[in-house]
């Protein structure tokens, strides 16, 4: 049987995007963008039944601060307890997969579209799509960009800026553009930030 446009678009294939059947349109996801984005941000419920229609699937909780920006929309996933600061763009020709427990700072774009590297192929209007994985955990400082194909693993930070260009590892940090892994995450880490924690509680519980 053969493949619609939209079936090659979410598997990596070449397609037309004028030949994107009408019941696939980007246009409801955008049309849910646009209503997000002018809703007002005293209210918040509102705001967040909008984003669990945008999205193809969400956790119970989670939070976009608008405006936020999608190609399609339904073709993003996103776990539990997710929280995108403001102008975090959703270029999702191909699938977004999110975890549990992601943050995504401000201005933070996922881009599974992409071009032929040939002019003529091109102005001819084919494009492709790659799937985009980010894993549970993660958080991504401002002005990330992710490129189609990547996977983030479960844990790891995003320095601000970086372009991340290939799969990063679970549990490092990686920045710069390229991005490349900075370090890993330790136990070390861990163990500074429980004692910081538990300190903010002692500081916090005296003044009460």
């Amino acid at each position: 049987m053969k493949e619609t446009e939209y079936e090659r678009m979410i598997t990596g294939k070449l397609y037309l995007a004028s030949k994107i059947e009408a019941a696939k349109s980007y246009t409801t996801g955008q049309m849910l963008t646009q209503k997000i984005n002018q809703t007002p941000l005293n209210q918040p419920e509102e705001v967040i039944a909008l984003e669990k229609q945008l999205f193809g699937s969400t956790g119970e909780s989670l939070f976009v601060q608008p405006p936020v920006f999608v190609d399609y929309g339904f073709n993003t996933h996103v776990g539990e307890n997710f929280y995108a600061n403001g102008n975090c763009h959703f270029l999702d020709v191909a699938e977004i997969f999110i975890g549990n427990n992601v943050m995504l700072g401000p201005r933070v774009t996922l881009v599974t579209a992409g071009h032929p590297i040939d002019a003529g192929v091109r102005r001819r209007g084919l494009e492709f799509g790659y799937k985009i994985r980010i894993e549970d955990d993660v958080w991504m400082g401002a002005n990330v960009t992710v490129n189609p194909g990547v996977t983030v693993g479960a844990r790891s930070i995003i320095g601000s800026g970086a372009v991340v260009t290939k799969d990063i590892p679970s549990d490092v940090i990686a920045v710069g553009n390229p991005a490349r892994v900075l370090r890993k995450i330790t136990d070390a880490d861990r163990e500074y930030w429980e004692k910081a924690e538990e300190q903010y509680f002692i500081e916090t519980s005296q003044k009460e």
